[in-house]
């Protein structure tokens, strides 16, 4: 198969960030460029199901919140629903 070049322009910091996001996924640019053109024909239209698994800001929050209570020897515990609904006067 022969091989093309691509040129393209893009803002500085967002070639700066799309290449941080393709280490972490373990790609280069022109790899992570190949499987978007790919699936592209693949699927027959703009592929955007590769993507990090991160969590946005309230569910990095909650799961901080979750984790200090865990090991928060102070912190209220309930083993059955009717405590737990009584601590909270449901």
């Amino acid at each position: 198969m022969e091989s093309a070049n691509i040129n393209i322009r893009t803002d500085k910091e967002v070639k700066i960030a799309a290449e941080k996001i393709f280490e972490d996924l373990g790609l280069n640019m022109s790899t992570a460029v190949n499987i978007f053109l790919r699936q592209t024909i693949r699927q027959n239209g703009i592929p955007f199901d590769l993507r990090l698994d991160t969590p946005n800001e309230t569910t990095e929050a909650a799961i901080k919140e979750g984790r200090a209570l865990a090991y928060d020897k102070t912190a209220a515990g309930y083993s059955a629903i009717e405590d737990l609904k009584a601590a909270l006067d449901v």
